[in-house]
């Protein structure tokens, strides 16, 4: 196979794409003289095209006409795509039959004018005025039509003709035999060629996508709209342009001679060129195209927003719509660990609690509500997971996270919390107020939210605080007084202390975890309860938020049998998170230390617990008079037993050791009031519940992995 040099000057022939003049149009930038040129061509009439289902068989004319380098070019041809994988079955006919004489005006007019390398830039010019009454996109994509016919039959052509008669023929006439002769040189003008038609399909394709945009949710005078408005008219002569230069490059096959490819290597440059400026223009509509779909999503997910807020101000027969608009555009819900799919009609007209929460959710919440979920038939509850969209779905480990809560649910789930609707979140989080910390959201069978937290009276009241309304909530605080039923029988976690406070013993609840003051404290305790001739049921209760303290606090307990405890941490979790949620229900219904006794008193016990030291609480069964106090004044009190012996046996042990404590109190106190943030439960206004004075707010940052 000869060889081919390159000379510093090609020689220029009648098959160089670009004369002198078209290559300094080509240098030119869009500026203000071109584009007046470009919009004196447009004079739109209206009309509208579909050009969507054309740009695809186009698409596909270009795949399977695209040469292999290795086939076509070298004699090899691979075997030829003959299925039909592509193209659809498209009812366009009547489109066609309107176009198919403009195509055909135009692939001949690419044809002729592009034989003999004429005038590029007055080429593009002609083919926009015969196109001057279209839209920008469909000028691309006519023009894209036309071209992929002549280069279609080419291919056609070059692809059969080692084994059909009639291709080898025509291919003949052609002197198209030659390409295969002219391999070696023609790998880079192909190559070139091939890389400015895929920049010119993607271009077209932003056009036509620009075109479907849904005008209910995007404006003409939205920046990107008019970023992208703006560059159509450039963006449609140099795909024009370029369809030319590719329509030159196709007819100089035709009867090439050795002589002749010398220009080859230019005219490859030529096109690498257009194909850089093209894809320039691709990158910059598809940035503003991105801009629009943004602005798009951002409004519907707006509009679906306040579709939510419209559903909820509405009076509906059953809770149908509300359940569907939030949990599943395809109605389906999971039951537990079975992974059984289940509609949500099942849900209709019923009780539901929306579980909501991230992917933190603690354990022990879980298993609080599924006991009581367990025991009653009144409401539903569906787990709704807040999860972060942006993060990659494939994210195995937060998908196996998800699944491992789902399979400790007994209720019903999501299947897949990152479909659930953007919109869906953003109503949770500012209508709902969700922030972190789950939320018990609950809609009557109407659909009508009772309360947008139920979880403060299902910890303290479980189901008999259906329907959860702030009605039902101030009804039952009326029947509630502060003492040891309400701390902990009620909730008969502790059969032990119930029994206790049946026969009319003392009982005493302590916490902390300094363990040097438990062994003194309880220690004195046991000393005093002998000496007093009194049952004393002792129970260590821990400390929130301190599991792995705890615990190992409760091993020293066991071991050196100071007192009972609770082996299972989540007693003590749902002990003192039942205490926050008394605080936040009286603050929901708007109480203050200052008027509510109750609301004092769970003040005063969750101090205690953000204290470093120890405490306890003192009560006999049958009586209403409950002793508290922090580890100093406690552990004091029980060591000097012998100043108020004689007033325990004649008031009772608990009045006395009550007396006692009020003796030995004083003024100066540092109480701390740790309270998980929950927006817009907490007020700015808080008084210590000791003094009654406002108490200082700071802010604390915690991360706690204990």
């Amino acid at each position: 196979m000869a060889s081919i040099t390159h000379p510093a000057a090609p020689r220029k022939t009648r098959h160089t794409m670009l004369k002198d003049h078209d290559r300094r149009m080509f240098a030119l930038s869009d500026d203000n003289a071109l584009m007046k040129q470009i919009n004196a061509t447009h004079a739109p009439d209206g009309r509208e095209v579909d050009v969507k289902p054309i740009l695809q068989i186009i698409g596909d004319v270009f795949r399977r006409a695209t040469p292999s380098l290795v086939g076509v070019l070298n004699g090899t041809q691979e075997h030829v795509d003959t299925e039909d994988k592509t193209v659809p079955a498209l009812d366009f006919d009547d489109i066609l039959e309107a176009l198919a004489f403009l195509i055909y005006k135009i692939s001949c007019e690419l044809s002729c004018k592009c034989s003999g390398g004429g005038d590029a830039h007055a080429t593009t010019m002609a083919l926009l005025n015969t196109l001057t009454s279209f839209s920008w996109d469909s000028k691309v994509v006519l023009t894209l039509a036309a071209f992929a016919v002549n280069y279609g039959e080419f291919w056609l052509v070059a692809q059969l003709f080692s084994r059909n008669p009639l291709a080898k023929s025509v291919a003949f006439l052609k002197q198209l035999p030659n390409i295969v002769e002219y391999s070696s040189s023609l790998k880079a003008q192909f190559e070139a060629l091939n890389k400015l038609i895929k920049a010119m399909m993607d271009v077209a394709t932003c056009m036509v996508e620009f075109t479907e945009l849904p005008s209910q949710f995007i404006s003409d005078d939205t920046p990107a709209v008019k970023a992208v408005t703006s560059h159509l008219p450039a963006a449609t002569y140099w795909t024009i342009r370029s369809i030319v230069a590719c329509s030159t490059q196709i007819a100089s096959l035709i009867g090439l001679r050795l002589e002749n490819t010398t220009a080859l290597t230019t005219e490859a440059w030529e096109l690498s060129s257009l194909a850089h400026k093209v894809k320039n223009i691709h990158e910059h509509l598809k940035s503003q195209l991105a801009l629009c779909y943004q602005h798009i999503e951002e409004k519907r997910h707006l509009e679906y927003f306040y579709t939510l807020v419209r559903l909820f101000e509405t009076l509906h027969l059953d809770n149908f719509k509300i359940l569907k608009a939030l949990l599943h555009p395809k109605e389906e819900l999971v039951i537990g660990s079975s992974k059984k799919k289940v509609n949500i009609e099942l849900l209709q007209r019923k009780h539901v609690l929306l579980l909501i929460s991230d992917l933190d959710i603690p354990h022990d919440e879980i298993i609080i509500l599924g006991h009581l979920y367990q025991d009653q038939t009144q409401y539903e509850v569906v787990w709704l997971p807040v999860v972060d969209r942006l993060s990659p779905h494939a994210d195995k480990e937060k998908v196996k996270k998800f699944e491992e809560l789902q399979s400790m649910m007994p209720w019903y789930s999501v299947i897949d919390p990152w479909t659930i609707e953007p919109a869906v979140i953003k109503y949770i989080k500012e209508v709902w107020r969700f922030n972190k910390r789950s939320i018990l959201v609950s809609l009557d069978p109407q659909g009508r939210v009772t309360s947008i937290n139920a979880l403060h009276m299902m910890w303290i009241w479980g189901t008999g605080a259906i329907p959860f309304s702030i009605e039902k909530e101030e009804e039952l605080w009326k029947s509630e007084i502060w003492g040891l039923a309400l701390i902990l029988i009620n909730i008969g976690i502790d059969p032990k202390v119930t029994e206790s406070m049946a026969k009319g013993d003392i009982v005493c609840l302590y916490g902390g975890e300094d363990i040097d003051w438990i062994r003194k404290f309880t220690k004195s305790a046991k000393e005093v309860a002998t000496e007093a001739n009194i049952t004393l049921d002792l129970l260590y209760v821990g400390k929130s938020n301190a599991k792995e303290r705890v615990q190992k606090t409760n091993s020293i307990i066991d071991k050196e049998k100071l007192s009972r405890f609770w082996a299972d941490l989540t007693y003590i979790w749902f002990f003192w998170t039942r205490l926050e949620s008394m605080l936040y229900s009286k603050m929901h219904i708007g109480k203050t230390v200052e008027n509510d006794p109750v609301m004092e008193e769970v003040m005063t016990m969750l101090s205690f617990d953000g204290s470093e030291k120890g405490w306890a609480l003192v009560v006999r069964g049958g009586e209403e008079i409950i002793a508290r106090s922090n580890g100093e004044i406690a552990l004091k009190t029980m060591e000097a037993f012998e100043n108020w012996k004689d007033d325990a046996e004649n008031i009772g042990f608990v009045p006395a050791y009550k007396e006692y404590l009020q003796k030995l109190h004083t003024p100066q106190h540092c109480n701390r009031l740790i309270l998980p943030g929950i927006t817009g439960e907490i007020p700015e206004r808080i008084v210590c519940a000791e003094c009654h004075r406002p108490m200082e707010k700071y802010f604390m940052y915690r991360c706690c992995t204990d």
